[in-house]
């Protein structure tokens, strides 16, 4: 799906639930803003527009700016950026996916441990971000992709981290409880984030 992180995660394909052994599980949130403007038109759209006719209208109110403060001073912890692209929350703290056991960015997450499904467990991941799930949408039962972690020399212990989407519903401004830091930031600057990943980002 263009816009979004479905094509960051390999789908799960044919699997009804998640593995009941004792390997860990670990339950990511990809807490998103959906765009709250219209992107603008591509100049070659806007000019065919503009010659058929199609763009010849009287506007009676002026729009608000499409380019806020925020935007101006690259506050990335402001929702009120980058109206035109979809916005993800991530944390700054310790991290289930850290291999040096240092803090890192990720995504909301939780380790399953005794939830009832595993929706509720990244429900539970979400709700220690900020306090209470109000306004927060989760996108469907199922997660929306997984990413299997492999032993190595840093990461001891292999897992399974499952992806859940969830959407920011009616509010512009969370009380971000949770990790030492946090951000709202656009697909591309996920690059920033997490660059040892970028090819993995990329597709």
């Amino acid at each position: 799906m263009r816009g979004s992180l479905t094509s960051l995660v390999r789908p799960i394909v044919g699997a009804r639930g998640f593995s009941t052994t004792s390997e860990k599980i670990v339950a990511s949130v990809l807490f998103e803003r959906l765009p709250v403007v219209i992107p603008k038109l591509d100049p070659v759209v806007y000019a065919f527009q503009e010659l058929s006719g199609k763009g010849d209208y009287q506007i009676d109110y002026v729009p608000a700016p499409r380019i806020t403060e925020a935007d101006k001073t690259n506050d990335r912890k402001s929702l009120q950026r980058a109206f035109d692209r979809r916005l993800y929350l991530l944390l700054y703290g310790n991290s289930n996916g850290a291999t040096s056991g240092k803090p890192a960015w990720h995504f909301p997450e939780k380790v399953y441990d005794s939830e009832e499904t595993l929706r509720k467990c990244a429900e539970s991941a979400l709700e220690s971000v900020h306090g209470d799930l109000s306004h927060s949408y989760f996108v469907g039962n199922a997660p929306m992709g997984h990413m299997v972690i492999q032993q190595t020399e840093n990461m001891l212990e292999p897992y399974k981290r499952f992806f859940f989407k969830s959407q920011v519903i009616d509010t512009s401004k969370f009380n971000i409880q949770k990790g030492d830091d946090f951000v709202w930031v656009t697909k591309d600057e996920l690059l920033d984030y997490f660059p040892e990943q970028a090819e993995f980002l990329r597709r």
